[in-house]
């Protein structure tokens, strides 16, 4: 299993009547939505409601009935899709959460060939689907590791990356988007795991990238974040099944 979602709490929000996350989907605009996919999007949209959670957008609501957006505490989007034909769960009434997946993870991108280039260049994912919406004017990337599905059916993958760009974004000047660690915070990072730490922040170098911590920075010597065409943060850590980490938190 490899989609994980960290959640960072800091202490005394829960006290504070005022503190609020920003959610990326209110200006200024950039995370979307983290995405579970499901056996059976009907009886765990249900199962949802009944537990008294709320909905951006309901499985009946507009023309996509086939996905549905719930809300987390913090009003993050929490987008539900099926990973079998809506049609052959419409009358089944229990799900299985053994076995939904945290299938991706939607920030907004300026320029899709900037950001295509660095995230299949710079970080080795591989392009699993491509769905362009020309009438609606925004095209969708779903990128990650391993081999790609067949006929580019992503709703059983896991731990992908979603780049929604909207036509006409690379044209404007300057930045379009908030990570979400500058205020209003709220977004914090996507993260990635290498064979070798040192090896990576070497190749990194040679790429050019821009870093927002190396590992010689701060205390953890372990962890370093480079920074996207949007500048969202991507924190890169030792994968402990090919190495010990360079050093400790």
């Amino acid at each position: 299993r490899e989609g994980i979602i960290e959640l960072t709490h800091n202490y005394g929000t829960e006290n504070d009547p005022n503190y609020k996350s920003h959610n990326g989907n209110r200006e200024p605009k950039g995370f979307g939505h983290v995405c579970i996919s499901v056996d059976n999007i009907q009886a765990a949209c249900q199962r949802l409601t009944d537990a008294g959670y709320k909905f951006q957008k309901r499985l009946e609501d507009g023309r996509m009935r086939h996905i549905a957006f719930a809300l987390d505490p913090d009003e993050y989007w929490v987008e539900i899709i099926a990973q079998n034909p809506v049609e052959a769960t419409e009358k089944v009434t229990t799900t299985d959460l053994e076995t939904y997946r945290m299938n991706h993870t939607m920030i907004r991108v300026k320029d899709k060939d900037a950001s295509l280039k660095f995230y299949q260049d710079v970080l080795g994912m591989k392009l699993m689907r491509t769905a362009e919406n020309p009438s609606a004017e925004f095209n969708l990337y779903f990128l990650g590791y391993g081999e790609a599905p067949a006929e580019g059916k992503t709703a059983g993958k896991e731990g992908l990356l979603e780049l929604t760009w909207n036509y006409g974004t690379e044209k404007q000047e300057g930045k379009v988007y908030h990570n979400g660690n500058d205020q209003p915070q709220g977004f914090g990072h996507v993260c990635v795991s290498v064979d070798d730490l040192n090896a990576a922040c070497q190749r990194f170098d040679e790429k050019g990238v821009d870093w927002k911590k190396r590992l010689t920075d701060g205390r953890m010597r372990n962890v370093v974040f480079v920074l996207d065409p949007d500048d969202y943060w991507i924190e890169v850590i030792q994968n402990e099944k090919y190495g010990k980490p360079p050093g400790q938190y």
